[in-house]
C-alpha cells in the first residue's frame, strides 16, 4: 500500500519561499497569480494492507515526525 502525504504550512505563518517563488513569477510575466504556498510531499511504501491500520500508522507519523503540527497542516491519502 502506498501513502501520499501532503505537508504545507498553517494560514499566517510566514512562506519566504512561497513568496520568492509568488516573486519570481510575476518577474516572468505570470501575473494572474495572486499567492503562491510551498510545501512537500512524502510517498510512503506501506508494508500494511489493512487499511484502517495503515491509516492509523500513517496519522501517528504525521504527528510525530514528518510534520511539525505547530506551523503545518497535513493530509494523506492511501493506494493500493
Amino acid at each position: 500500500m502506498k501513502a501520499i502525504v501532503n505537508i504545507y504550512l498553517k494560514e499566517g505563518v510566514l512562506d519566504p519561499q512561497g513568496k520568492a517563488v509568488h516573486h519570481a513569477l510575476s518577474t516572468m510575466g505570470f501575473g494572474g497569480v495572486s499567492d503562491v504556498r510551498m510545501g512537500k510531499q512524502v510517498i510512503l511504501e506501506l508494508k500494511e494492507t489493512d487499511e484502517a491500520k495503515a491509516r492509523a500508522e500513517v496519522e501517528k507519523m504525521c504527528e510525530t515526525l514528518l510534520a511539525n503540527t505547530v506551523i503545518e497542516n497535513y493530509t494523506f491519502e492511501l493506494a493500493k
